[in-house]
């Protein structure tokens, strides 16, 4: 393989979107004023902060005023987890959550048990799945949160959210779900999968690093992470960053048209049944047979590690899914959680597709993992 450059690490981060370009230029140089101040300067920016609040607001299919601008995905789990568990915590204290889940929505978590909180985690399935009955069984009347993410970020599995949201919801509980790798890919309408609080990034949907968005649901009772003056609302002080926030505006208006387009789908597909017939039974898939991102090919090349493979690919930008650490390759949790034989798992590699992913591109990754003695065809 010619060393030329080729990314397939799109669940990692995205490059700005053509349109989000063009939308960050006027706020660059001309609209500098502080959106909460009410003179000339300030009211365009303002403006602007609310036109992008609504954007967001229109992908979610939410109302407006229950978007609340963050610094990013992370912010919004932390406020969302440690939201309500200052604000409900006179009525219970404890929380659920899947073993598949960021270390955005775990580490908060672990904190709060140092304050009191008590964590259930339930498993997965081979397929990285979690069961609905799991949750049901983990309930109890001290529950007052269900926190399990949308799309895994590793694997890709897509959790059954509504179906958990009601067992939730049945139970007097609120129910959040990290949607940062889902926003933008697959619908995320709040109401369809029925949770009070939603997380997103701007840069997995090709927005700027450095912003995000969380759902709140009206009348959801949360704690601010951030304390000051009232700005979004009296819900996260500091003043908005207009630049950035024009920024997730504009990019989650253009991802309307991406959401259920085959396209990217069926070049996964492609890629992942022609690396079957390439390797045989010396690659298996992460998550197949269970409802995918359609970007998402978290592959594992049996008996090999995963950096070894990336480093026989140079010129392009994948990720191993396990660590190699001093000689030895160590399962990454997801793929622990979900019982991958680390005969496999120490070999996989996430190649996540986007919105400019060429067939040429992936012919070329396959040609270099192709055995010497297989013709590509």
């Amino acid at each position: 393989m010619t060393e030329r450059r080729i990314y397939l690490d799109f669940n990692a981060s995205t490059p700005l979107a053509p349109e989000v370009v063009e939308a960050l230029r006027p706020f660059l140089g001309e609209h500098f004023g502080n959106p909460s101040s009410p003179h000339w300067a300030g009211a365009p920016a303002k403006g602007a902060v609310e036109r992008a609040r609504a954007q967001v607001a229109a992908l979610l299919g939410c109302a407006d005023d229950e978007i609340v601008f963050t610094s990013g995905g992370s912010e919004a789990n932390n406020h969302a987890l440690k939201g309500v568990f200052f604000a409900h915590r006179h009525r219970g204290e404890h929380v659920v959550t899947s073993a598949v889940e960021h270390p955005a929505v775990l580490q908060p978590l672990r904190f709060l048990e140092t304050l009191g909180a008590r964590v259930t985690v339930v498993p997965v399935d081979r397929r990285g799945r979690v069961d609905p009955d799991d949750v049901r069984a983990a309930m109890t009347p001290r529950t007052i949160l269900v926190s399990v993410m949308h799309a895994n970020n590793e694997v890709g599995t897509i959790q059954p959210i509504a179906e958990i949201a009601e067992i939730a919801r049945a139970a007097g509980a609120l129910v959040h779900t990290d949607a940062a790798q889902s926003v933008g890919k697959i619908a995320t309408r709040v109401d369809a999968l029925g949770v009070d609080l939603l997380s997103l990034a701007g840069h997995k949907l090709h927005a700027p690093k450095g912003v995000g968005a969380l759902y709140v649901r009206r009348g959801t009772r949360l704690e601010p992470l951030v304390h000051g003056a009232g700005h979004e609302q009296g819900r996260r002080a500091g003043t908005e960053s207009v630049l950035l926030d024009v920024g997730l505006g504009a990019a989650c208006a253009a991802a309307a048209p991406w959401i259920g387009a085959p396209g990217i789908r069926d070049l996964r597909d492609r890629f992942e049944a022609r690396l079957g017939e390439l390797l045989g039974e010396g690659v298996t898939v992460n998550g197949r047979g269970a409802e995918r991102l359609p970007n998402t090919a978290s592959v594992n090349f049996v008996g090999r590690a995963g950096a070894d493979v990336l480093a026989s690919l140079p010129g392009v930008a994948a990720s191993t899914g396990s660590a190699c650490h001093a000689g030895s390759v160590e399962l990454s949790p997801v793929l622990a959680a979900m019982g991958v034989p680390p005969g496999e798992g120490m070999g996989a590699v996430r190649f996540s597709l986007g919105r400019s992913t060429t067939w040429e591109e992936l012919e070329a990754v396959l040609g270099a993992l192709a055995p010497r003695d297989r013709a590509r065809g």
